[in-house]
């Protein structure tokens, strides 16, 4: 769901029952939204929300339909839909911002990483890519960004440990920017998006492009792990731990889902 509330600043807030899965049509509308970001003369700030305190964007869902899946064409950038998003989020001119309440794991991780700043919920949020405890590489190479966020051995402990990391220990690590108590969340990133909604448009996007051009990695790294991850994804232990975990509650609520850096453990 889109809010305008002011025609500088935009409101983005995921709302996909059960546990807010990322799918193709959740890509579909981000690739909508992102053409907007790009052309419209008046947005400078949009703010993505999670209509579900629990999940801001749990991770792909494994079970969409592969057909579907198959089919989507590439974004403009000329790359897969979803690296598409990262790359094209990460360098839109507008200040993009991540209140994060809930589970950001995986692709949802992802995402967040793609975004300009990220504030977490301190009582609520959970960050993590779990895909090494599943077998698999991740697809759209959070490690090109936790590099250059936390360095390489703690991009390594988030990538190869595969497990949750709190809000506390995700500021620490500079996952996130802040955490921030969760009653005082939303008016604290209300006020931040509104002080920089009130700049000049031309010197917030001549601002982050020129950080963009020392701080974002080449465009190509991300088609690299998408390919790894398709191959790795392919592997019959793979398989089996993802066959394990479904059997288990995986994209249900369940408790396998609430703490699935625990459960990638046990999955084999």
């Amino acid at each position: 769901m889109i809010e305008k509330p002011y025609s500088s600043l935009w409101t983005a807030t995921f709302a996909n029952p059960p546990i807010n899965l990322i799918n193709p049509d959740t890509i579909g509308e981000l690739q909508d939204l992102l053409s907007a970001l790009e052309t419209d003369a008046d947005i400078k700030v949009v703010v993505f929300r999670s209509a579900d305190p629990d999940f801001f964007l749990a991770h792909w869902d494994v079970l969409a339909d592969k057909a579907k899946v198959a089919a989507m064409p590439p974004g403009p950038t000329g790359m897969h839909p979803w690296i598409d998003v990262l790359v094209r989020l990460s360098r839109a001119p507008v200040a993009s911002i991540a209140e994060i309440r809930g589970r950001a794991r995986g692709a949802g991780s992802e995402f967040v990483l793609a975004c300009d700043m990220r504030f977490a919920s301190r009582e609520r949020a959970i960050l993590g890519q779990f895909e090494v405890g599943m077998g698999a590489v991740p697809g759209g190479n959070p490690m090109a960004r936790l590099a250059g966020l936390m360095g390489r051995g703690r991009g390594l402990e988030v990538i190869l440990g595969a497990d949750d990391f709190s809000a506390d220990r995700a500021e620490q690590y500079g996952y996130v920017n802040r955490a921030l108590p969760d009653e005082e969340i939303e008016a604290f990133v209300d006020g931040f998006a509104r002080r920089l909604a009130s700049f000049e448009k031309h010197a917030l996007a001549g601002a982050k492009a020129l950080m963009n051009e020392v701080t974002l990695p080449a465009d190509v790294v991300f088609q690299h792990a998408l390919a790894a991850f398709f191959e790795s994804a392919a592997h019959p232990s793979t398989r089996a731990r993802g066959a394990s975990l479904i059997r288990r509650g995986l994209q249900t609520r369940s408790d396998t889902e609430l703490r699935l850096g625990h459960a990638v453990a046990e999955s084999s």
